[in-house]
Parts: C-alpha cells; structure tokens; sequence
C-alpha cells in the first residue's frame, strides 16, 4: 500500500486516521473470511495474524504521514518496542476485542488515537465487521457513519443524550464482565444493560444511545484512547477513580505497568457523575 506525502493537522488528520483505519479493517476482513492462526501472549492475552498485519499497515501509515510523531501500538509494546512519545504521540490497538474476532461476533475493532499532553484530541474506531465507524477531533465534534465498500456513506453528527426519566442504560464488557451489571447507580434505575466487545462501549454513549459505562478491571491505554476520544469529542467525558479525567503516556507507575489503566467511569452526560 502506497501513502501520499506526510499530512498537515487539522481535517487532514482526521481524514488520514479514517483512511487507514479501513485500510486496516479491509485486511483484517480477509483474514476474517478464512481459517486463521492464534497463538497465547506472555500476558494470557490471545494474538492473531490479523492483529499483527493490522499493525504493520497502521505503522507504515502513520510513519508516512507523520514521521515526527512517536507510536505507542499494543503488539509493538508487547514485543518492548516502547519510543519515548514526549507531549504527542499516536495510540494504538490494531485489533481491539481479540477474543470477539476468534469467536465471530463481530464486535471487535480497528483504534487510532492522537494523544496531546496527556488527553486524546483526535480519534477514530472502526468496527469492520459491523460496517460502522466513528471519528471525533477536539473542538470539531464525533461522526458515525456506514461503511461500504470501503467508503463512508452519509456520516451523521455523534452527540450524546440526557438520561431518561424512566432509567439509565449501561453499557459493560462481554468477555471482562467485573461488576458492571448494578441495579442502580446512585439514585438512577438501570432501565437495561448491554453486554459488547472492545471500545463499541464508549462509541455507543457518544451517539446517544447508552449513558454510562463502568469499568473497573484494568485496562491499557490503547484499549481506551480512541473511543475517549470519540466521547469527548461528542461532549461525554471519562473520569478515574479520583474523579479526574483519564490521562495518557503513564509510565514508571507505582502500581502498575506502563500504560495501564486503573478503574474508570465513562460518562455520556456528565450530569450522570454525582449519582443523581
């Protein structure tokens, strides 16, 4: 795959992360469609064939585009190949939701997220299978749209909603499930829960149609930045445990490994944080 001359920022960014979020979704697609290997990671984590040439593609793009700017990618990482990213750096995960791509549910996705000092200003998620992807910027607002054919079809403002009256819906992982599932949250009914794979949980409250979503088991930060990236910019926010907003580029951490996440809340409407 060729790459045109490196992108200025602003709507060149956003469009060139889309881009090559496809690209990386059409190849992951064919590996999909047929019998594929699967091999165990250090960290009991499966690996695929598709995560890997779903990295190598948003690599070589990335590094065409913007050479001056660090990458910090899941698989890289797990091989110790960790750049200093400084102030501005790319985040991540070429195939976020491994164990929804080996069963086939299709819940899984492609995520790409520009980190600048320490918050996700720009990102994109593209869930291949589910021919659906969402893209946010700073200041610009989100997008959705339908993919087909490798194209985007008529994208639609992401915005995230006010809570109901009659409940709240609550989004949690399918293969992480770890206490998401309360009746209620503060004085709000949980009126329904949903069960999904990978980062579709933060894109599901950036368009209005979930409004929180717990996690309290770790994370890493690849898993993360594209989809709080995609909220923020539809006007929702993800805080941790101290009640600040989720920061990128943790390293040298007392308690856990570089850029691990600790336990979080992502919200659609903030109004949701003080449990009223």
């Amino acid at each position: 795959m060729a790459f045109s001359q490196p992108a200025a920022f602003g709507a060149d960014l956003v469009t060139v992360l889309v881009d090559t979020a496809l690209a990386a979704g059409a190849r992951i697609m064919e590996i999909y469609g047929r019998d594929f290997s699967v091999v165990t990671k250090a960290d009991q984590t499966p690996l695929t064939e598709a995560d890997i040439a779903a990295e190598a593609l948003i690599l070589a793009a990335l590094a065409a585009h913007f050479p001056d700017i660090p990458v910090i990618a899941e698989e890289a990482v797990a091989n110790g190949e960790a750049p200093d990213c400084g102030t501005r750096f790319f985040l991540v995960d070429p195939l976020d939701g491994s164990r929804e791509f080996i069963s086939r549910n299709g819940e899984f996705t492609v995520n790409i997220a520009l980190i600048e000092d320490g918050a996700p200003v720009a990102g994109v998620v593209y869930a291949p299978a589910l021919k659906r992807i969402w893209w946010g910027r700073a200041g610009a607002g989100a997008q959705v749209a339908v993919v087909e054919e490798g194209r985007c079809l008529a994208p639609s403002r992401a915005e995230i909603r006010r809570p109901g009256e009659d409940g709240i819906v609550v989004v949690g992982s399918r293969s992480h499930a770890d206490g998401e599932r309360e009746a209620r949250y503060g004085t709000r009914r949980v009126a329904r829960f949903m069960a999904l794979g990978s980062s579709l949980k933060f894109c599901l409250l950036a368009e209005g149609q979930a409004d929180l979503y717990p996690r309290n088991g770790r994370t890493m930060e690849w898993d993360t930045a594209a989809g709080d990236a995609v909220l923020r910019a539809a006007g929702g926010i993800v805080l941790c445990g101290d009640g600040q907003p989720m920061r990128y580029g943790k390293r040298n951490q007392p308690h856990d490994i570089d850029f691990a996440n600790g336990p979080f809340v992502a919200y659609g409407d903030e109004s949701l944080r003080d449990g009223s």
